[in-house]
């Protein structure tokens, strides 16, 4: 919100738009209004313009209430936007140096209405900010909102072009081991692969021809490379350990397309899992069987850092998971815009997967946070061992959100 007792020290950015509105409301508040609808939502200031030093100037408008009647006219107008996100707390009058100014706050789309867009022109006429303004969506990221914009996610789909012969057995058997040890009174233990798969959403009976074929979830869970590729032709995942990151020379690194392992989603969690809590520190423990306990908060943080990179990435969008390793931090980066604001991510109580299927398939093992709380409970960690915050950006074109955990311990 904006802090009117602060106002002149507002420049605008990418959550910041002033409008001198002199002549009645420009064409270029819809892109605005558009721009931060899709991105992380901002503040626009209709009776403002810059001073030459970008610094803001308060102009005034000579008629709020005429220009916020023909503000909401407009935009609950479908021939001229999409959607109406805002309610009428979101649009006020405020009185700065004498003068009217008008004060829209827009927040973040909740992504079952993005894009939003101008004119019924779903590609032409969708827009993001950055610093530099307002900017046409591209044909990609229109895509990536509408896929996001629908409630059953792209990973239960069946691919009825493949048997489910081509899931890797090896896989199948290492995530059925894991799955017994951890409940080995569950019912779905004595079922046989097939039926296995099929209560887990990794296999599905197809509507075409009535045969069992992979579900998307179940060939990223427990495919093969060349398969998913097929499917993903961006698909790659990247751990590394920099030796030395101006040659690029590793002192360790797993990827996807090394050919020398399977490259799905749950081998390449256990391949890295133990690499990336290698070194944390343990404190000498013992639980009530005598036995030391190795395994910390910090260390499950650490997990739950992985899976949700894993559980959330938009496989369908340039560029892969990367996930480095540092002597002073871990950075964790998938494909993929948050499909929630960031700060209902850190807060926790939200779950909004862009994988349900995949989601599930991990915390049938242990693995991920079904609650909406993993990384509200990555920072509460972070916070109890007085580490700096758990950073999180995101990005645009291509979409992209990156996780940096700090080890180093804050100066008092």
């Amino acid at each position: 919100m904006l802090d009117i007792t602060k106002i002149s020290e507002y420049r605008e950015g990418n959550r910041i738009e002033f409008k001198k509105a002199q002549n009645g409301l420009p064409d270029s508040l819809w892109e605005t209004y558009s721009a931060f609808a899709n991105t992380d939502g901002g503040v626009i200031l209709l009776g403002a313009g810059e001073n030459p030093d970008k610094t803001l100037n308060i102009i005034g408008v000579t008629d709020p209430d005429d220009l916020i009647k023909i503000f909401w006219d407009t935009i609950n107008n479908r021939s001229k936007i999409s959607v109406n996100i805002l309610t009428a707390k979101n649009v006020v009058i405020e009185e700065i140096d004498d003068k009217k100014v008008i004060v829209i706050n827009v927040p973040r789309a909740m992504r079952q209405y993005k894009p939003v867009y101008l004119k019924k022109d779903f590609y032409g006429q969708s827009f993001r900010r950055n610093r530099e303004g307002d900017y046409h969506c591209t044909m990609a990221e229109v895509n990536n909102m509408n896929r996001d914009a629908n409630d059953v996610t792209q990973d239960r789909l069946v691919l009825d072009k493949y048997p489910i012969s081509i899931l890797n057995a090896d896989t199948i058997n290492r995530y059925r081991i894991h799955f017994s040890n951890l409940k080995n009174e569950h019912i779905f233990v004595k079922h046989s692969d097939d039926e296995f798969l099929e209560k887990i959403g990794a296999i599905k009976r197809s509507d075409n021809d009535g045969y069992l074929h992979p579900t998307l979830g179940g060939l990223l869970m427990f495919g093969n490379i060349t398969e998913i590729l097929d499917e993903y032709s961006n698909y790659f995942l990247d751990y590394r350990e920099p030796l030395d990151p101006i040659v690029e020379r590793w002192s360790d690194r797993v990827t996807s397309s090394s050919c020398d392992w399977s490259g799905n989603l749950y081998d390449f969690y256990g391949r890295i899992k133990d690499r990336l809590t290698a070194d944390i520190k343990v404190p000498f423990k013992l639980n009530e069987h005598q036995i030391r306990i190795d395994d910390t908060p910090m260390h499950k943080a650490m997990r739950e850092a992985l899976a949700n990179a894993l559980i959330h990435a938009d496989y369908n969008e340039r560029r892969g998971i990367v996930v480095e390793k540092k002597k002073d931090n871990v950075i964790i980066s998938n494909p993929g815009a948050l499909r929630i604001a960031k700060d209902e991510a850190l807060s926790g109580g939200i779950s909004d997967t862009r994988n349900s299927a995949v989601i599930f398939m991990f915390s049938l093992v242990g693995i991920g946070e079904r609650a909406g709380s993993g990384l509200f409970g990555i920072n509460k960690i972070w916070e109890q061992y007085k580490l700096p915050k758990p950073e999180i950006k995101e990005q645009f074109n291509p979409d992209r959100t990156t996780l940096t955990l700090s080890f180093k311990t804050k100066i008092s």
